[in-house]
């Protein structure tokens, strides 16, 4: 069972809308890598040049923020459901 992944509105245009999509079992990094290679472009939304998650970007893995699990070295498994949550500020 693959691991699937939640992609927020504004960055549907890079999955052809699709608001799911399917990656294999791994790390956050390697789930990242995995988007970039399936939807060119994905991958630096999510991550500066040095390959650091973005700021505004928080990543969910089961409901649990990856920044207080291991970050980008989170192991996933097959049947986890990932989130990407772009932050949001206003005043």
């Amino acid at each position: 069972m693959p691991v699937s992944v939640l992609i927020p509105t504004p960055l549907r245009k890079f999955t052809k809308n699709q608001e799911m999509v399917y990656v294999s079992p791994g790390t956050i990094g390697s789930l990242i890598s995995e988007l970039e290679e399936q939807f060119p472009g994905l991958g630096a939304r999510l991550t500066d040049e040095e390959g650091n998650l973005r700021r505004f970007v928080n990543i969910y893995l089961n409901e649990e923020d990856i920044r207080f699990l291991t970050g980008k070295e989170t192991p996933v498994k097959d049947g986890d459901a990932v989130s990407i949550v772009p932050a949001i500020a206003g005043g």
